[in-house]
């Protein structure tokens, strides 16, 4: 990896955050697994840190917390005992209304304990009081107060399951084959603690962030083979992506007055930053 130059190191990176698994990215690139996956663990550790030291401080209002789903190796059954810690991994994510910084991701088990963790991680980089909303899942019934106590505004988005109408004309198994049994049909605001603004319990820019997760790194893609095979290259891939997303990818709901990134919008960055300036995190 040390061979490769300042443009090489960046072609790579961006064909990582842009959903190529990394196989394609030999392909494309013509260079070796062996160079790609050290590069992956190399820039990977850096922009970690790096994101670690300067998502301090921050001034969110209202932040929307939500974990999702992937898996190392093998899916839970499918595990053999030689790889016990493989299986299922759950990814908690924070992202800020306002701005679209992802200031923390953790990955866990989706337990109350590590939920707690996560929220721990969250509350340290604050420096105010803000306004949370995750799901209704139970785990953070237990997280959020053991963590903030009464210093949040805190909501649930509760959502509320079932089957609409058949529309007219179309029988019950047509209908199946084109639709999920279980739809949302509602939602219920539950208020948990403090005196959250009504207007902002919403959990869309998390759940929208899973999508871009799901879209911009190939481990996260459904039905595939380039789940990842290691944990730490799980996390690795984690870390670049956020490191592009925060600093040098412009959200287009902050487009005005200029294209900006959700680093930029936070105060972090002052430009958005090039594959060239996160490759240059390697020194």
């Amino acid at each position: 990896m040390n061979k490769l130059s300042r443009t090489a190191r960046a072609q790579i990176i961006q064909l990582m955050v842009e959903g190529n698994s990394v196989r394609a990215i030999t392909r494309i690139t013509g260079r070796s697994i062996n160079t790609v996956l050290k590069l992956l663990a190399d820039l990977g550790a850096k922009a970690d840190d790096y994101q670690d030291s300067v998502m301090r401080g921050l001034k969110c209002d209202a932040v929307q917390v939500d974990e999702i789903w992937s898996f190392v190796h093998a899916k839970n059954p499918n595990v053999p005992k030689e790889h016990l810690g493989y299986g299922d991994v759950w990814t908690y994510v924070a992202i800020d209304a306002d701005t679209k910084l992802v200031p923390t991701w953790m990955l866990g088990e989706r337990s109350p304990e590590h939920a707690r963790v996560f929220m721990d991680d969250l509350r340290d980089r604050l420096a105010n009081r803000i306004q949370l909303t995750t799901d209704g899942h139970r785990i953070y019934l237990r997280a959020v107060p053991d963590s903030f106590g009464d210093a949040i505004d805190y909501a649930q988005l509760i959502k509320v399951y079932g089957s609409s109408p058949l529309p007219e004309g179309w029988e019950r198994q047509k209908w199946a084959q084109s639709h999920t049994s279980r739809e949302v049909i509602g939602t219920i605001e539950k208020i948990v603690s403090g005196s959250p603004d009504p207007g902002k319990i919403n959990t869309s820019f998390v759940e929208r962030q899973n999508l871009t997760m799901r879209m911009g790194m190939r481990r996260f893609t459904r039905s595939s083979n380039g789940h990842s095979k290691k944990l730490a290259n799980h996390a690795f891939a984690q870390a670049i992506h956020f490191m592009h997303y925060n600093f040098a990818r412009p959200h287009k709901s902050l487009a005005n007055p200029y294209p900006r990134t959700p680093a930029m919008a936070a105060g972090l960055a002052d430009h958005m930053w090039t594959c060239e300036e996160i490759a240059d995190l390697l020194g």
